[in-house]
């Protein structure tokens, strides 16, 4: 099977600009996503006691798994 290598080059255009920068954001923003994501499954899977033991509360959930996706 063959292998088309990818290619990449500057945009010739200001429009061709605009879609790189916004396809680059994209891509950031659902990393980001899904590292706010994650962090807020793991914490919420935890019991009372251990999220004690980390020094959170329920409450403290969202607040840190805001920051540790967009808070950087």
């Amino acid at each position: 099977m063959a292998h088309a290598p990818s290619v990449t080059r500057a945009p010739s255009s200001a429009f061709g600009a605009f879609l790189t920068t916004l396809i680059v954001d994209l891509r950031a923003r659902k990393a980001r996503r899904s590292v706010y994501k994650t962090t807020y499954r793991e914490l919420a899977s935890l019991s009372d006691r251990e999220l004690n033991d980390l020094g959170l509360s329920r409450s403290t959930i969202r607040r840190v798994a805001y920051q540790a996706a967009y808070e950087m």
